[in-house]
């Protein structure tokens, strides 16, 4: 049976920015039939069973583009990038396991799915733990094998690691997981290893992701190892003809290189929160927009963010570029929510499928509560019409009241449906202490920690 969502308000973020006042939408099975007025949809479908969510309104999912699962929430502090890496996080890299990492996925995803994100990218280990953890909270999932293939970086996922998802679990999940292939860092993979990882997103016809230009300090390292800055050096490597590519952070940017990645069409993932948090710099969002570039938002990952928020995302997104280029016009509401939507959704190359409300897409939408301080008040039409503005600045993740993912609700009045929290939660924090116990103990062994780069190959 078909069931038709009635709404306050349904914010489409469709090609003209549709908001539709008292609107529905009509789902059957895993699809959206139709978006409309309450009135003409109720008419046009007298069979379909109602869903009257009065006090809401609709919207696609949120797409966090750039995610890393973890359990080190507010224990990796006060570190630019680098140094943060080499203390903190590559030696939890060389620990973990697989269970450890695949109850970080479970929680990393049940706080997802809770406000209002319904696809991840997450570049995280032992990723076939991150795809049961999908499959069961109900996400959609763009896994990224958080991979070396250096020598020097040996004790991440390998590629082989990486081809082995690619046959197993693309398309798991009634399609919900795609798999990408993924290096941490260029630097982190010999010449060997970046020419294979190039082979294989061609071989599988998928794409290839990772971080770059996120620190200052790349630059005069691109220039050392490759003789050109970064995307060039990216570029002339071959990691950009590959069917798509996605960047994330993309902060120390030149003219040039914004006009080589619109040239290319490559996408790029600002996660400010990150940057801020970091130290790392302010991306050059305004230009890489003005210049044509494919732009998504992420919120990075637990540890260096500290919450997986989208909706703060947004915020934090809007006010840093209006901070940053001296003008308040900067980065406009609807382009922020596009960012975190359909922009996503077109760098991920499923836009076809989701980032929008429109007939024939896949059912990834979300209900936020209009009910609230935050959305007073609610004007969804008219001379003061504000949701967009309000969405971006007011509202926060705990204002999600469902999340429909594949057309399956897996949050309802604000409460996980899908799977037990509480287990989650509990599974997660009964990992954590064997984690930090392993990584204490190699730290213990290693008083001189490797340079953050590694040997050039």
């Amino acid at each position: 049976m078909s069931t038709l969502l009635t709404a306050d308000a349904v914010v489409t973020v469709d090609a003209a920015r549709t908001v539709i006042p008292d609107g529905a939408v009509l789902v059957d099975g895993d699809r959206i039939v139709a978006v409309g007025s309450t009135g003409r949809l109720t008419a046009t479908y007298p069979g379909a069973e109602v869903t009257a969510l009065p006090g809401r309104l609709l919207m696609p999912g949120l797409i966090n583009a750039h995610s890393h699962s973890g359990l080190l929430r507010g224990t990796a502090e006060s570190l630019p990038v680098w140094e943060w890496l080499r203390v903190h996080i590559d030696p939890m890299h060389r620990v973990v396991s697989a269970a450890e990492a695949e109850a970080a996925s479970w929680l990393c995803y049940a706080e997802s799915v809770l406000a209002g994100t319904t696809t991840v990218v997450d570049m995280w280990r032992h990723m076939h733990g991150s795809v049961v953890a999908a499959t069961g909270v109900g996400n959609r999932l763009v896994t990224v094998n958080y991979t070396g293939a250096h020598p020097d970086f040996d004790y991440f996922d390998t590629l082989d690691d990486n081809e082995q998802l690619l046959q197993r679990s693309h398309g798991a999940a009634n399609g919900r997981v795609s798999v990408w292939v993924g290096l941490e860092h260029v630097f982190y993979a010999d010449a060997a290893g970046r020419r294979r990882a190039i082979d294989m997103a061609r071989d599988y016809d998928t794409g290839f992701y990772t971080h770059c230009s996120e620190s200052e300090i790349e630059i005069g390292e691109f220039d050392r190892r490759f003789g050109s800055r970064p995307m060039t050096a990216l570029d002339r490597l071959g990691f950009f003809d590959v069917p798509r590519t996605m960047l994330a952070h993309a902060v120390w940017l030149d003219d040039s290189e914004i006009a080589l990645l619109a040239q290319r069409g490559v996408a790029v993932v600002h996660n400010p929160v990150s940057n801020m948090k970091l130290a790392s710099g302010v991306a050059p969002i305004e230009r890489l927009l003005a210049a044509g570039v494919l732009v998504g938002l992420g919120t990075d990952g637990e540890k260096e963010n500290n919450n997986l928020d989208m909706f703060e995302e947004m915020k934090t997104a809007s006010l840093l570029a209006k901070l940053s280029c001296g003008d308040a016009a900067a980065l406009d509401s609807w382009k922020v929510i596009e960012m975190a939507t359909i922009n996503g959704a077109r760098g991920l190359g499923l836009d076809a499928d989701i980032g929008s409300l429109e007939p024939g897409k896949k059912a990834d939408l979300i209900a936020i509560r209009t009910d609230t301080p935050r959305m007073t008040p609610f004007f969804p039409e008219g001379p003061y019409f504000n949701l967009q503005h309000n969405l971006v600045h007011a509202v926060r993740g705990s204002d999600v009241d469902l999340t429909m993912i594949d057309g399956r609700v897996v949050v309802r009045d604000g409460q996980l449906i899908s799977q037990d929290l509480p287990d989650i939660i509990a599974r997660a924090r009964a990992s954590v202490p064997g984690l930090f116990k392993r990584r204490s103990d190699w730290l213990a062994g290693h008083d001189d920690l490797e340079g953050v780069f590694g040997a050039h190959d």
